[in-house]
């Protein structure tokens, strides 16, 4: 018998990461994020206001993701993440410039990025690798284009929504490139981390969630000072 080939284009890559913002977004709040069907074709990625993230990666092929929030959907996010954690809402950020939302929504882009590899390893059989997350907060007449070395780029735009109606947008830029299916293979069983501590029996209090998470991981490198990316962006 013969197996038809099947192709997975730079497309359908974008539309893996598209569904691991939703899903990461979606379960760490508590909350709907969803992203529109429709998807823009752009010249390049940018960083811009209020809180733009990005992260380089490469290995199988290379891309760059950014994802640029708006205030309003940064303050959602985070503060929604928060109260999933435990944290009272008395102590809890108002603005979106606030050194603990930076912190937070790096560690989302992070959680992003790791679900995203993890597809990508486990379905097309490649392998990548992420740059740590880096996060600026940026003003209204600030927008910083970033030049990545990609083969024959494919950029696109893709926005998404929160459960109160916020806009944010996902920029992604990547190699064009192909992966044909030549033979059938068995793709390894997701696992939910959340389940195995459920399964193990491992509970914390309310009070150890609040303590492990008022520090974020060191994968999320939050940049308080803008002229230092601005420097490794060689700008």
């Amino acid at each position: 018998m013969t197996t038809t080939s099947q192709v997975i284009t730079s497309d359908d890559i974008l539309l893996k990461l598209c569904n691991s913002v939703s899903h990461v977004l979606s379960s760490t709040t508590a909350s709907q994020v969803t992203h529109a069907a429709m998807v823009q074709r752009i010249t390049r990625t940018c960083l811009k206001p209020d809180l733009g993230c990005f992260s380089i990666f490469d290995g199988g092929f290379s891309g760059l993701v950014v994802i640029n929030f708006s205030a309003p959907a940064a303050i959602e996010i985070y503060r929604s993440y928060m109260k999933q954690m435990g944290m009272p809402e008395s102590e809890l950020a108002f603005s979106h410039t606030s050194d603990e939302v930076g912190d937070i929504m790096g560690e989302l882009m992070n959680q992003i990025l790791g679900d995203f590899i993890n597809k990508v390893n486990k379905q097309l059989q490649t392998s990548i690798n992420q740059s740590q997350p880096k996060m600026l907060t940026i003003n209204k007449e600030l927008t910083i284009s970033i030049d990545t070395n990609l083969d024959e780029a494919v950029a696109r735009r893709v926005s998404f929504r929160t459960q109160s109606n916020h806009i944010f947008y996902l920029e992604f830029a990547m190699d064009k490139t192909e992966f044909i299916k030549l033979d059938e293979f068995d793709a390894e069983d997701d696992f939910d981390p959340d389940d195995l501590i459920a399964e193990h029996g491992v509970n914390g209090s309310t009070k150890d969630k609040k303590a492990s998470w008022s520090q974020p991981t060191s994968a999320a490198v939050i940049t308080d000072d803008a002229d230092d990316l601005l420097n490794e962006l060689g700008i």
